[in-house]
């Protein structure tokens, strides 16, 4: 479903390290996006675009509608004067909040389901802070508040990124637990609420910098996910929320979105056994310019990463991959045939340092040069330049044409 052509929607896109550039020249190309503004590690943007348009994304890692970017939030001594600037950062202006949550659930086509936002939350979200406070009921504890890491996001200045732990099968986000004082479902403190409140929520955070010394994430989840349910009537709901707020306050903004989608755009569905990151792999092949009816290969494809986004960003091409390796070749075999592309990619067993190829028999080679961390360098980094001499023998022109794409370790 996609969004009024008058009415574009803010969305920002984290990215890899080093992705920033990538991802803003896709939505740009991609999208039509305009406003487009990158930062370390996220890509903000304004576009017109619907819910597969948006999934169709191939470099960045999460997506999410925009709700707040704002300048950093002055660090202070006093944590609850802070805390309370943190919950006005999201509460403030309702209207504006109501209109990206109906953004989101239009997206997602949720019009005139049970659960939608009611005229009875509207005027929740009205009551000023001070009011609630002294009228606050009991409250019971639960266990955990989350904080969202996107994978591979550029990590910033005093920035922790906590090891990932699954919340559910669907689910590919980072949690951390912690005591928290949110209701939840099942409390058993007041059922009849509970039975009211049909819109679930949690909040993930993310503290890095400055703030980070003074707050944790943990109590700035905690804190905002209580006036939530305070002033919205919502349900607070760690397991199987119908949305997720993520806040990313650090030196450079204070950043308030809602993801899109479940799942990171980096998780490829048609790539079953992972390898290199689909995100770069994406960006390598688009730097080698591949045309229609050209011939492209990866003289080291390993799992056949970068076939797999060649091929199905640009599939009117042929595409060979060769690697030493027996086990990864069945990897990129199974890959292959996940992703339906039999009839564009062929694999061979061969070295790189003697592969049975004509001279200038590919139009364009792509290859993630695998020496470096992941690969401990050893005496073969010493064979690079054998290597790299035998690839420019079977590619057709110069190696290091724009339509050619090697990465290799600065380590070499």
């Amino acid at each position: 479903i996609a969004m009024a052509a008058a009415e574009p929607g803010r969305f920002f896109c984290t990215a890899g390290r080093g992705m920033e550039p990538f991802v803003a020249r896709e939505v740009r190309a991609r999208l039509g996006a305009t406003e487009v503004d990158c930062v370390s590690g996220k890509v903000f943007f304004r576009a017109a675009a619907g819910l597969g348009e948006l999934r169709g994304l191939r470099s960045g890692e999460r997506l999410f509608l925009l709700l707040k970017k704002l300048s950093p939030l002055p660090v202070t001594g006093s944590r609850g004067k802070m805390l309370q600037e943190i919950k006005s950062l999201v509460m403030e202006e309702p209207k504006y909040w109501l209109d990206i949550i109906s953004v989101w659930r239009r997206l997602h086509g949720h019009e005139g389901r049970t659960g939608d936002v009611s005229q009875e939350n509207v005027l929740g979200l009205k009551r000023k802070s001070e009011e609630e406070t002294s009228t606050a009921s009991k409250r019971q504890k639960t266990e955990q508040v989350s904080t969202d890491v996107p994978e591979e996001c550029q990590v910033e200045a005093g920035e922790t990124c906590v090891a990932p732990e699954r919340m559910s099968s669907q689910e590919c986000w980072t949690e951390s637990k912690t005591s928290s004082e949110l209701p939840s479902k099942g409390s058993g403190e007041n059922p009849a609420a509970n039975e009211k409140l049909g819109f679930s929520f949690r909040v993930s955070c993310r503290c890095s910098g400055a703030i980070a010394k003074v707050l944790t994430s943990q109590e700035v989840g905690r804190a905002l996910g209580v006036a939530l349910v305070r002033q919205c009537g919502w349900r607070a709901d760690l397991r199987d929320p119908d949305l997720e707020i993520f806040v990313h306050l650090n030196d450079i903004h204070s950043v308030v979105g809602i993801p899109l989608f479940r799942l990171p755009l980096a998780n490829r569905e048609y790539i079953k056994t992972a390898g290199l990151r689909s995100t770069v792999a994406w960006a390598m092949a688009s730097l080698a310019e591949i045309s229609a009816g050209a011939l492209v290969l990866d003289p080291m494809c390993g799992l056949g990463t970068i076939l797999l986004e060649a091929a199905k960003e640009w599939p009117v091409t042929c595409y060979w991959g060769a690697d030493i390796s027996e086990s990864q070749l069945e990897g990129a075999d199974e890959n292959i045939r996940t992703a339906g592309l039999v009839d564009k990619i062929e694999l061979l067993k061969a070295s790189v340092k003697a592969l049975p190829l004509p001279s200038e028999s590919f139009d364009s080679v792509i290859s993630d040069i695998p020496f470096g961390k992941k690969f401990k360098t050893t005496n073969d980094a010493q064979l690079l330049p054998d290597i790299l001499q035998e690839i420019e023998r079977y590619v057709y022109g110069s190696l290091f044409s724009l339509r050619d794409c090697c990465v290799v370790s600065c380590q070499l």
